[in-house]
């Protein structure tokens, strides 16, 4: 892939009012030197809101019209999980770079279409996994990396609480993928990423028992097993009325636990006793996800989020519901 000079010009597509993600998505690019350009939503409204956010912006409310924009370089897919692929590969297909928001897709043979699409047009394809630079899990990250637990064997996380799932698409399996694909995304990227050996199995456990009127799972649970013999087991659940810790981590020399704040607990042994540390989160830096891009782009520097590692997640969650069903472990779909 060539590298650029200049400015990159980008595009959000997708400029829903929830969560304001187009407005962050296009505020995090220019603080990291590149150019919001442009913007595409159905809504003219939306439109309306982003010509007032970003004044002088080119807005569309058709993605065929924004693609034919030669002055657009990369192009940021803000929309329903279901639609990730599709629009995706149309953005890497008329030549521009491609940032899509997680889940990355709803399955592995989106997956691998949205990569072989990349590829086959020499453009760059990420997945928007921002929270690999949350200041809990940047913390968390340097204990276990720095080996100050030892060898990490069993990681248990997740979270949730009892309550509806919500009526909007995020609970209509057919539109978001279910239960796992919001906040699972980004638990199983952090998973992934601080055990990093290849996955062997996966097992899955979903419970569909209060919320009828909704689509998305009560509760879904995914267990891995890795080639080094560790395992990590991920609970996301609209029925747990008691706390949890949002992270226990064991190690051969300790263990982490983390049960929110501003701090997580690390128990070590010291000089033949048992000793507790508190370790402070870092500073949470969001930014970084979007320099990293421009370095990639610019200088050649190495992708941080590749398509591939974002991949094994929508695998893992695949795996997960084919044991749900089938009631036995299922080996995630390598390439």
């Amino acid at each position: 892939m060539q590298q650029m000079t200049g400015p990159i010009r980008s595009a959000v597509i997708g400029y829903g009012g929830a969560f304001n993600m187009g407005r962050g998505h296009a505020n995090w690019m220019n603080e990291a030197g590149m150019q919001t350009a442009a913007a595409c939503d159905l809504d003219p409204a939306r439109m309306e809101a982003a010509r007032r956010d970003f004044p002088g912006i080119r807005t569309y409310t058709d993605v065929a019209a924004l693609l034919r924009d030669k002055e657009v370089d990369l192009c940021v897919v803000i929309l329903p999980h279901n639609v990730h692929a599709e629009v995706s590969i149309q953005c890497a297909e008329a030549g521009k770079h491609v940032v899509v928001e997680k889940p990355m897709c709803i399955s592995v043979a989106e997956a691998d279409a949205m990569i072989a699409a990349a590829r086959a047009s020499d453009v760059m394809l990420t997945v928007f996994h921002n929270r690999r630079h949350d200041g809990d899990f940047l913390a968390i990250k340097e204990v276990v990396t720095g080996g100050l637990i030892g060898d990490v064997f069993q990681i248990e996380a997740g979270g949730g609480g009892y309550g509806h799932p919500g009526k909007w698409w995020r609970a209509d399996k057919r539109i978001s993928g279910g239960a796992m694909y919001d906040w699972g995304a980004h638990f199983m990227d952090w998973i992934l990423n601080l055990l990093p050996a290849k996955m062997t199995g996966v097992n899955g456990y979903f419970q569909k028992r209060v919320w009828l009127d909704a689509t998305n799972e009560d509760h879904v649970r995914a267990t891995v097993r890795f080639d080094n013999g560790a395992t990590a087991d991920l609970e996301l659940s609209h029925l747990n009325r008691a706390p949890r810790p949002r992270w226990r981590i064991l190690g051969t020399k300790g263990a982490i636990v983390d049960e929110g704040g501003d701090a997580f607990t690390m128990h070590v042994g010291y000089e033949g006793h048992a000793a507790t540390v508190r370790v402070p989160y870092k500073k949470t830096d969001w930014g970084a996800y979007y320099r990293d891009i421009v370095a990639h782009l610019t200088q050649g520097a190495e992708l941080d989020v590749k398509p591939e590692q974002a991949r094994r997640t929508i695998a893992v969650f695949e795996a997960a519901e084919r044991s749900a069903s089938s009631g036995v472990t299922e080996t995630p779909a390598y390439p």
